[in-house]
């Protein structure tokens, strides 16, 4: 198997689209006209997978990792193009299942070897995309100044970086939710018929989760939240972006102390916490909220 290629990609909100057009077109930039994209993402458990309809075009898919962060970063990325969309589709659902829809208008330009993309996405809105495109031997650093430079120019601040995929935008917190809910199904609770399921959204989108496992020794169980932790780090990922855990109580369910000091380890404090009931009531907190004057890894 070849080598992935890679980018340098950004994305970002963007609250004035005629005025980012006037912008690069005033730098240099080569119109190639919009093209309509229909992007299909499945369920997987590192990266990201979708198969991208074009028109004018045809069909590719797409396997791509790219952490999710607010500033340009690496991604990297493999295209297949595809005969048959339409059956590729209904095999990947079937077998994986879908994740989410994203269709959008993209209006593509070309800097020097910078792909600038305005988007306008159904539902979302109006986003820009800078992707650095590099060669084989590339060490990214030219790729990462002109998007840098290019950033610059649309005067794009950190407020409006887009961290994740479209595919997050669309599906948002309910996903993560709904993939405890299911979890906690299989919760092993014969002693405190007290069922719990944690998901866990890691930096590349991907979602792990883990239900609670009790121990007739009680010191030996393990909380739902550990469970989808040790899924997460099983699967290569070291951060969290994003938690939903859910218990079949009728409150929504709190996060113990030794578990927000397991998500401290993983996580940001200004990462969001959705605690659930299976009534539908949430609350949403930080973990900073959750866990203040906490200890981490940065104090070692």
């Amino acid at each position: 198997m070849g080598a992935p290629r890679r980018n340098i990609e950004l994305k970002a909100f963007d609250p004035d689209p005629e005025r980012s057009l006037a912008v690069v077109l005033g730098l240099g930039a080569r119109d190639r006209g919009v093209i309509r994209q229909r992007d299909t993402y499945f369920k997987v458990t590192s990266g990201r997978l979708k198969l991208r309809e074009e028109e004018p075009g045809g069909a590719s898919l797409i396997q791509y990792d790219r952490v999710d962060d607010n500033r340009a970063r690496e991604s990297r990325y493999r295209l297949v193009h595809v005969e048959d969309p339409r059956a590729l589709c209904a095999a990947l659902e079937a077998s994986l299942g879908l994740l989410a829809v994203v269709e959008k208008e993209r209006h593509l330009l070309l800097w020097q070897n910078v792909r600038i993309h305005l988007d306008q996405v159904k539902d979302l809105g109006s986003f820009l995309e800078l992707e650095g495109v590099a060669t084989a031997d590339s060490d990214l650093a030219l790729e990462l100044e002109r998007v840098s430079r290019l950033t610059e120019a649309l005067e794009v601040v950190p407020e409006r970086i887009l961290r994740s995929s479209y595919s997050d935008q669309v599906i948002g917190s309910d996903a993560l939710v709904e993939a405890a809910r299911n979890v906690m199904a299989c919760a092993h609770a014969p002693y405190s018929s007290y069922r719990v399921g944690a998901a866990l959204r890691a930096d590349d989108g991907s979602i792990h989760v883990g239900a609670n496992v009790e121990n007739a020794a009680y010191p030996q169980g393990q909380c739902a939240e550990a469970s989808a932790i040790g899924a997460l780090v099983a699967a290569g990922r070291k951060r969290i972006t994003e938690v939903a855990v859910i218990s079949d109580g009728p409150k929504p369910c709190v996060p113990c102390g030794g578990c927000r000091q397991r998500l401290r380890e993983f996580m940001d404090l200004d990462a969001e916490v959705h605690m659930c009931s299976p009534s539908g009531a949430r609350k949403t907190t930080t973990l900073g909220r959750l866990l203040p004057h906490s200890f981490g890894p940065e104090f070692l």
